[in-house]
């Protein structure tokens, strides 16, 4: 049975991948829990809580049950935030899961996955289930003990789902303000 309000997530527009061998997208990975954490590499929040916090995420979840994807979303500082500083910013602080390039939208607006997802900025941490609907999205630093709890728990419903069909979906959305601040920047 499906709670109202569960969207099924849409497909990432992707430019260029790191750390993964062939692209991905959620009809890959239908079957896996995926944690979607979307960031830029000049903001402090991202830096500082967001993408630490994944990659714990990355390091502690089995790879079969939680499939982890970076989304490097630029919607400020363009000429800066390349593909190739990216790519030096991924190898100097040893970040090992897979991290997309969001599809600029070619008038430097909003990159498209961003805009399709609606994030109001980054970091934005997106939980998608086993099914693919978008079962929490938020905006700014999260705790690590509640993501985790989370993300377990969509765990524990695929695999209740594997052995008997019952899924139960909650959905959790937060708002915050505009600018910059040590937790996020906001469009």
């Amino acid at each position: 049975m499906r709670a109202t309000g569960i969207l099924p997530a849409p497909e990432w527009q992707i430019s260029r991948w790191f750390n993964t061998p062939q692209p991905l997208s959620i009809a890959v990975l239908k079957g896996k829990v995926i944690v979607l954490h979307s960031f830029q590499m000049l903001c402090p929040g991202c830096v500082i809580h967001g993408l630490p916090q994944t990659q714990k995420i990355a390091n502690l979840f089995d790879e079969n049950d939680v499939a982890v994807i970076g989304l490097h979303t630029v919607f400020e500082h363009h000429n800066v935030m390349t593909p190739e500083a990216l790519e030096a910013f991924i190898h100097e602080y040893r970040y090992t899961f897979p991290i997309g390039v969001d599809q600029p939208d070619g008038k430097q607006g909003l990159p498209y996955t961003m805009r399709t997802y609606n994030m109001q900025g980054t970091p934005s941490l997106v939980l998608i289930d086993h099914q693919g609907y978008i079962r929490k999205h938020s905006f700014g630093r999260d705790e690590d003990m509640q993501v985790g709890a989370e993300i377990a728990l969509l765990v524990h419903e695929a695999k209740v789902d594997k052995q008997s069909g019952n899924v139960t979906h909650s959905v959790s959305e937060e708002n915050s303000h505009k600018g910059c601040d040590e937790d996020k920047c906001s469009i």
